[in-house]
């Protein structure tokens, strides 16, 4: 674990001493790609469904979004678009296919990395190993501006450790009482571990907007009185008969009825996730990519 730990930190300290050769390298180094975790305390919240049509709202308001399907054993980002990709991250790890190659175009031209069964393997890498995965997953810096992981329910390990890397993580509950146990959980697991993620909170399946400000609040409340930490709420996506119809289709739903309210929620909710204020490590130029292997490399200590 220490030569992984080792071989990150070089990479990383040779990534912050490379200068740009041109004016096109400068521009495109100094893009930013925000690296954005979704995650929910268990499973059946409606989470992949949400990052999923999420990822599609951000590219309808003109960024390039990129989904990276980080769930282990649960993988279902290309089922939900009714894709079949020919290679995921198991290529990438086993050095058969770059990151690039692994890249697939789904609904409206999303582009998405399937997780396949090599992402259960990510944290046990060789040092050899890290240091190929942290080159190409730095590859993609600038070439989006948002890299949405979408990774497992619940408190597994590898979970927590990638969220805890990630600069952003946006919880999706539910107004189940276990749901909201169980978001409160991974909340307080993922802060102790690192103490500035900055969690957001979206509330899936809402009879109306009081049931989600309930629900919010009641998570809100508690992390605010426990943890000192605050959580804004993005939005809540209406409880929607469309959207069940639509994952049978193998259609997202936000493009199969586009005029559905939990499109219209979905929607509303990217529209405050721009707004709102970035980090102030993305302000001063060290989020993104670099930071999120910065975290990982702590995690490897």
């Amino acid at each position: 674990m220490n030569d992984q730990a080792h071989a990150l930190r070089n990479l990383v300290q040779h990534q912050e001493k490379v200068s740009p050769a041109d004016g096109t390298a400068k521009k495109q180094a100094q893009s930013k790609t925000r690296i954005l975790t979704v995650t929910s305390g268990k499973g059946g919240v409606g989470k992949s469904n949400f990052t999923l049509n999420f990822a599609l709202a951000l590219q309808e308001r003109g960024y390039r979004v990129l989904v990276f399907d980080a769930d282990i054993g649960m993988a279902n980002i290309d089922v939900l678009m009714g894709a079949s990709p020919q290679y995921n991250l198991y290529h990438l790890l086993k050095r058969e296919k770059s990151i690039f190659d692994i890249v697939h175009q789904g609904a409206n031209g999303l582009q998405f990395i399937a997780g396949g069964s090599g992402f259960s393997d990510l944290l046990s890498l060789s040092a050899e190993e890290l240091n190929y995965f942290s080159e190409q997953v730095n590859s993609l810096n600038g070439s989006v501006d948002f890299i949405l992981f979408d990774t497992g329910a619940g408190l597994s390990k590898e979970t927590l450790k990638f969220i805890a890397a990630a600069e952003q993580t946006v919880v999706v509950t539910t107004p189940e009482p276990t749901s909201i146990t169980d978001a409160y959980a991974i909340i307080k697991m993922v802060h102790s571990m690192e103490p500035d993620v900055r969690f957001q909170l979206v509330v899936n399946r809402v009879t109306d907007a009081r049931e989600g400000k309930q629900t919010a609040d009641k998570i809100s409340m508690v992390a605010k009185q426990f943890l000192q930490v605050d959580i804004p709420t993005l939005g809540y996506v209406p409880d929607d008969a469309n959207v069940s119809k639509a994952v049978k289709k193998q259609v997202p739903f936000s493009v199969m009825f586009p005029e559905t309210p939990a499109t219209y929620g979905v929607k509303e909710i990217a529209a405050r996730f721009i707004s709102s204020k970035p980090l102030a490590d993305d302000d001063a130029g060290g989020g993104g990519v670099k930071r999120f292997l910065h975290r990982m490399l702590n995690f490897l200590k």
